[in-house]
């Protein structure tokens, strides 16, 4: 017989049973008061430190508490099995072998043969692959009118492979029941820890809405927060959530490691490969650090000019169509689309540069070379060594790289969806785009610093490559002068009548508001 699993997986939604039995009703009033008690208390971690210590108890449950039903005795299962105890939930556990399992569930949880622990729950959670659903076939009779609550997940392959979702077979092998997919996003740790330190929302879908009511019910009890995603048939979309690798980070990603290539390669040729070839200097050491260092800063500068260009890009096609009500071109949707995750990435080499700046004079060869520097000085007679021009350089310099790298921080904490959430839309566009465009003009200061007169200065052409510098100036001086011109009346007021809805030589004519409060109003869309 098949190894009975509890699938340390998360489910998802399934396809709506076909002859489903009828609701139980009976339980789901203490469902819904279970739910409205314990909601406010299910922050805090379940697992205490006696359980920790394998003492494996839990406070009993209240007497009279709503009987939930757990099909299963993996790690999921026994976590969900705590998570509902501690909810105020009375747990039964079916397992083939239930003495060999019973020490790893909580106290107050019995745990029985399968048939007994589905004899009196009207929800049973079905923590198992779906390879052992067939399994349960025996207890058909049993489970007639009860509701299946399906928590389990798909490999990759067997997403592919399977036309029908996990729920959607198991209803079409248990008919006279209705089944709910649920819980497949949530892991094991975060049914322990509290869904404070993990995601809160729990998609759930199936055909029949009373039963999708009391499973929500019992969500919200446990400290969750339920999210309807429709009938049965949305489950295959459900259990294809915890499939995906960061989606939404796979063109940034593969940007920004493009660039940081190019940048790489272009700084390699000037500051190792020239002073090797044309006077026979070996600083291959530099590859390590220096030219990194060299190159983070290039990547996250143009990565920061990149978020904002977009939006230069579609104010500049609204003001030429005369009209918002027009599609972007797909390469510019998407652009928009992954602002968040550039700008994050932007935030990132910067950090990683300021990492890699401080630890500069911790090299062996930086040391090396100070010792050179004094001895020169010294058979120069020079007793004192102090450029007026380059010292004002660098303490500019410096600063505003802290203050961009300080701006930028702020962009990346408030693109956390808990710091996001906590803001009207007036102060997240603040920080977005006023805030965002100061670190640009900042960074772009920085850069101007660092430079200086080197533009100018012939040595500086290495192999006749300008300095890198001025290669990652020339998209951001484009996003700041454009953002400058749409400052102009002529432009701004424009711009603000068409994202207000009007339209060049369409139907809609009106005249913009003279306050200036109401003009701030206008959508940025």
């Amino acid at each position: 017989m098949a190894a009975e699993a509890l699938s340390d997986q998360n489910s998802c939604p399934t396809i709506p049973a076909q002859g489903c039995g009828k609701l139980p009703d009976k339980n789901s009033t203490s469902y819904s008061i279970t739910a409205t008690k314990m909601s406010g208390e299910m922050d805090k971690p379940l697992i205490s430190r006696c359980l920790i210590d394998s003492d494996g108890s839990l406070a009993e449950a209240p007497s009279g508490a709503p009987k939930v039903g757990i099909l299963g005795s993996g790690d999921f299962a026994r976590s969900l099995a705590t998570r509902l105890v501690g909810s105020g939930f009375s747990v039964v556990v079916g397992s083939r072998n239930p003495k060999r399992t019973a020490g790893l569930f909580p106290a107050s949880a019995q745990v029985t043969f399968q048939e007994e622990a589905v004899s009196s729950p009207e929800v049973i959670f079905v923590a198992m692959f779906r390879e052992h659903y067939s399994t349960l076939c025996s207890l058909s009779d049993l489970l007639a009118g009860k509701i299946l609550v399906d928590v389990s997940n798909p490999t990759e392959q067997e997403h592919l492979r399977h036309r029908e979702s996990n729920a959607e077979f198991l209803a079409s092998l248990f008919p006279t029941c209705t089944v709910v997919k649920a819980f497949n996003v949530i892991s094991a740790w975060t049914l322990q820890a509290g869904p404070r330190d993990g995601n809160r929302q729990v998609p759930i879908c199936s055909d029949q809405q009373e039963a999708k009511h009391i499973v929500s019910e019992m969500v919200r009890a446990m400290g969750f927060m339920p999210v309807d995603m429709g009938s049965l048939t949305s489950a295959r979309e459900v259990e294809a959530m915890p499939l995906r690798l960061l989606p939404g980070w796979k063109v940034p990603t593969l940007l920004a490691l493009g660039l940081f290539v190019c940048f790489y390669a272009y700084n390699f040729i000037r500051d190792v490969l020239q002073p090797y070839v044309q006077e026979g200097k070996n600083k291959f050491y530099k590859l390590p650090v220096s030219v990194v260092n060299t190159t983070l800063p290039c990547v996250a500068y143009v990565l920061l000019s990149l978020v904002y260009l977009p939006g230069v890009l579609a104010a500049t096609l609204q003001l030429q169509w005369g009209t918002k009500y027009r599609r972007f071109p797909d390469w510019l949707d998407h652009w928009l689309q992954h602002r968040k995750q550039i700008g994050l990435l932007s935030f990132f080499c910067a950090a990683l540069h300021a990492l890699y700046s401080f630890c500069l004079p911790l090299r062996r060869s930086h040391r090396y070379e100070l010792i050179n520097m004094a001895v020169k000085q010294v058979l120069a007679n020079k007793s004192h060594l102090w450029v007026e021009e380059e010292v004002w350089r660098m303490e500019i310099y410096l600063s505003l790289g802290v203050l961009a790298l300080g701006t930028l921080s702020l962009l990346a904490v408030t693109s956390l969806p808990s710091i996001a959430n906590s803001l009207n839309w007036r102060e997240f566009s603040f920080v977005q785009s006023t805030l965002g465009f100061m670190a640009l003009v900042l960074s772009t200061l920085h850069t101007l610093t660092y430079g200086w007169t080197r533009a100018f200065e012939e040595s500086r052409y290495k192999f006749y490559l300008p300095p890198t510098f001025t290669l990652t100036l020339l998209v951001p001086c484009v996003v700041i002068l454009a953002k400058g011109l749409f400052l102009l009346p002529c432009f701004s007021r424009r711009l603000a009548k068409i994202r207000r809805g009007w339209e060049k030589d369409g139907a809609v004519k009106f005249t913009l508001p003279t306050d200036p409060m109401l003009l701030e109003k206008t959508s940025h869309v």
